[in-house]
């Protein structure tokens, strides 16, 4: 049986380490520099637009945003870093459409659940991909290209970074909505398959704008129109394929900032608060809009809906193009 003083000392003891749990929990956030998980290599598009963001974003924090390039299995590693993470408030992570809607469609036994391992914080921005084809084509606009498609049955051919890529995925998606055949060709980089849609060996592909736009102004490449929502202030001469006859098309690079899943909902609103300010300032629009991202910062359950949306409709597109789980 405890003593009285026991008692005393151990209700001491408990009040002092309660009380000293409740000052950890009340410490003012952030306090020490935050760790961001790029889940791609360093110099990647991905990498570079964090990168401008955290710059921008550390001194409203008071805080150095720290990157860490966690390459690999198309950004499945980092995202598991993430996921893995104690929700501290100083370890988020970037999700793409890579990470967070192909992978889950792509992948068996995938180590994280894109949903329940994560709490979203904000979109960032979506990267449009622009529907390039060679100059040595007839075709001028994507109704012209989809009519010399149906002219000749799987005589055109389109490139991407390879089976199962984002881009590879758009062509699918833009095949099945218009109706028509083409020859899938897998390039190890973009720079090849740029070089052979110049030559005329390729005849069309899904590009990444800031790459491509000085093939466009020099004519190397012609532009029939871009992939996303709306029309693009990078090239907002460029109709989109949904206003070129394909209603309700859009494929999208979009990218985000999630944090494990149980970090505290207060620090979540203040990242998300800081980070929309940041993103609709003019510098953040300008240096973006150069890197081809349309800035689309919002709540963290947009970011939720864009995820779970993103989803079902990559599922449905990979399961028509008979892309089976690996």
């Amino acid at each position: 049986m405890l003593t009285r003083t026991a008692l005393v000392l151990l209700a001491t003891a408990f009040g002092a380490t309660s009380a000293a749990a409740q000052a950890v929990s009340e410490a003012p956030w952030p306090s020490k520099p935050i760790r961001l998980v790029v889940p791609f290599p360093a110099g990647s598009s991905t990498d570079v637009i964090a990168r401008l963001v955290t710059q921008m974003l550390g001194p409203k924090l008071g805080q150095q945003f720290v990157i860490d390039n966690r390459a690999g299995a198309s950004g499945n590693i980092g995202a598991d870093l993430v996921a893995r993470a104690a929700p501290d408030g100083y370890t988020f992570g970037i999700a793409t459409t890579s990470t967070h809607t192909l992978a889950p469609n792509l992948t068996a036994n995938l180590s994280y659940h894109p949903i329940k391992d994560f709490t979203p914080v904000v979109l960032i921005g979506s990267a449009p991909y622009v529907m390039v084809v060679s100059p040595t084509l007839e075709a001028k606009s994507v109704a012209e290209f989809i009519a010399l498609a149906k002219a000749k049955p799987d005589t055109l051919n389109y490139g991407s970074a390879g089976p199962a890529s984002l881009a590879h995925l758009a062509g699918v998606m833009f095949a099945n909505a218009a109706k028509v055949q083409m020859t899938h060709v897998p390039y190890k980089s973009s720079v090849q398959s740029t070089t052979d849609l110049i030559t005329g060996r390729l005849d069309m592909q899904f590009a990444t704008i800031a790459p491509t736009l000085p093939f466009l102004k020099t004519g190397q490449l012609r532009g029939l129109a871009v992939t996303g929502s709306k029309r693009t202030d990078a090239m907002r001469e460029l109709p989109t394929i949904a206003e070129s006859g394909i209603p309700g098309y859009e494929a999208v690079l979009w990218m985000g900032i999630v944090a494990p899943s149980a970090t505290p909902q207060a620090i979540v609103d203040r990242l998300n608060r800081a980070v929309v300010e940041v993103l609709n300032g003019d510098e953040a629009k300008k240096t973006l809009l150069v890197q081809g991202l349309d800035v689309k910062a919002g709540t963290p359950d947009a970011l939720r809906t864009l995820i779970e949306r993103d989803l079902a409709k990559w599922q449905t597109v990979i399961k028509a193009a008979g892309i089976h789980i690996q």
